[in-house]
């Protein structure tokens, strides 16, 4: 019974790329790309989801048997790493010459800028929403989960750029990012709410920027050849390697 829960946490988050899949399938049938709105669809009726059942009976029982099952002292910071996997991905992709949806810089001006949007919805959500986290420590700042809104902005960057080229790639960074809400919540570090909420936001932002992609075309790099663009992360130290090839 305990680990039946458990695997509800990655049924419901793992139910996001199939749902997508699903439906890229039936545009390409009918050759007919969906509106903004039908995109839609799915990362609203997750916030909307997860914010009704934030705070019930329900999530309380959900999370406290998903603890008992993977033990109440379960403690593993995969989920600290995950969520920058599909960032990874894409670059290695360009460095390898996997064809993409845009140039490099694109990719990382689209990145970047549904990264701010993400990152300041969440974050005053969670200063609004003051919701307690379920290790019952003193911070306030349950909800959204910041960890997953990052994932899944991040694995909808890898989406949107791989979809139409390399189906596999573009939906691996979603299963990414299941796994790290779902380590999010097996961790004691969020509710399932949170996670559900926090990957509508990732998948919505991401929709939005590439629905104004067309508008934000500059790019200082688009003629300019044998430039290599690869995120560098150690421990808590960040950054970008860029080469010029002459």
């Amino acid at each position: 019974m305990k680990s039946k829960y458990l695997l509800i946490v990655f049924f419901l988050m793992t139910a996001i790329p199939s749902v997508n899949a699903q439906q890229d399938t039936i545009s390409i049938k009918i050759k007919k790309d969906k509106t903004f709105l039908q995109k839609s669809i799915l990362p609203a009726s997750l916030i909307i989801g997860g914010t009704l059942i934030s705070g019930s009976g329900f999530e309380k029982n959900f999370q406290r048997d998903v603890r008992n099952a993977v033990g109440n002292d379960f403690a593993f910071g995969f989920d600290d790493y995950a969520r920058y996997v599909p960032i990874v991905e894409m670059y290695a992709a360009d460095a390898f010459g996997v064809p993409s949806k845009n140039h490099w810089f694109d990719q990382t001006k689209n990145l970047t800028i549904a990264i701010i949007v993400s990152d300041f919805i969440t974050f005053r959500l969670k200063k609004w929403t003051n919701k307690r986290r379920p290790n019952g420590g003193d911070d306030l700042q349950s909800f959204p989960s910041g960890h997953t809104s990052f994932a899944f902005t991040n694995a909808g960057i890898l989406y949107q750029e791989f979809k139409d080229t390399s189906p596999y790639l573009a939906y691996s960074g979603y299963a990414i990012a299941t796994t790290t809400g779902a380590f999010r919540v097996m961790n004691n570090a969020h509710w399932i709410s949170d996670v559900i909420v926090s990957a509508g936001i990732g998948i919505l932002v991401t929709e939005l920027v590439y629905l104004f992609d067309p508008i934000i075309k500059w790019n200082p790099f688009k003629k300019v050849k044998g430039v290599t663009f690869i995120p560098q992360i150690d421990n808590n130290q960040y950054g970008f390697y860029l080469s010029k090839t002459f």
